[in-house]
């Protein structure tokens, strides 16, 4: 019985500490393969039990065929595409519901950021914090070669959520998309699935006890263009507005999405 005891609280171990990584990408052919040659790098040295999953959003320049490729090679690579629907949210939340792993994480396909600091963020979550994010505006952080229009408007849309984010708990960063979640702080909470500033719904709405903000320095896009525009402000600010309502009971929080 002890034996069998301590068997369990083994499976039980290995599966709280596996990471499911999820890296959405739309049109990435240029970066996507060196990214994950670095990305398994980088969680070979983290020591967990991990996998990637790369969403595609049916891209038209051969992303998918490229991992594809990989994952026959590399069994911590998976792919999923998707047709019919696009979106960074939805993207992760799709590739979340295909796994049963204890950490859940995202990062961009565009090399901006960093894989080398996934161990870090790993170090992070399995010494107790809810999410680990790495963060362009906590002390010693960098956004690069930004121009002042764009860190301008970065600040403002950060400075816009400080009065929806939990006291106490409040991420200078809200705006990250490089992140690891422990499952149990998001599990069966109705996500929305457009837009993209997911980690920003998961502060408010989420069960996030304790937050470590990793700084990081944001490189430049390795190729491909970016995927900002009107659209993608209009459904923040979309987002911000559901957000601050919900905050003031100005009416009842629904779901905004399918949980997992």
């Amino acid at each position: 019985m002890r034996l069998q005891a301590a068997r369990i609280a083994g499976i039980d171990r290995e599966e709280k500490l596996k990471l499911a990584l999820v890296i959405p990408t739309l049109c990435e052919a240029q970066n996507i393969s060196r990214l994950l040659r670095r990305v398994r790098a980088a969680l070979d040295s983290a020591a967990i039990s991990f996998e990637i999953i790369v969403v595609d959003d049916n891209s038209s320049d051969g992303t998918a065929d490229i991992v594809s490729t990989i994952a026959r090679e590399d069994p911590h690579v998976r792919l999923i595409v998707r047709k019919g629907e696009r979106g960074l949210s939805g993207a992760i939340l799709d590739g979340w519901r295909q796994t049963d792993a204890g950490i859940l994480g995202v990062m961009d396909a565009d090399l901006q950021h960093p894989p080398e600091l996934l161990p870090q963020l790993v170090r992070a979550v399995e010494d107790g914090s809810d999410l680990a994010v790495g963060s362009r505006y906590t002390s010693g952080g960098a956004l690069g070669d930004w121009n002042f229009a764009r860190r301008l408007f970065s600040l403002v849309a950060v400075w816009a959520t400080w009065p929806v984010q939990k006291g106490g708990l409040r991420v200078r960063d809200p705006m990250s998309g490089f992140f690891l979640v422990r499952r149990t702080a998001i599990e069966h909470i109705a996500f929305q699935r457009t837009g993209f500033k997911l980690l920003l719904e998961i502060l408010v709405r989420g069960r996030v006890a304790s937050v470590q903000e990793i700084p990081i320095a944001f490189g430049r896009r390795a190729g491909g263009a970016s995927k900002a525009n009107c659209k993608v402000a209009w459904q923040y600010a979309r987002l911000l507005a559901h957000l601050y309502a919900s905050r003031c009971g100005l009416h009842r929080r629904h779901a905004l999405g399918a949980g997992f």
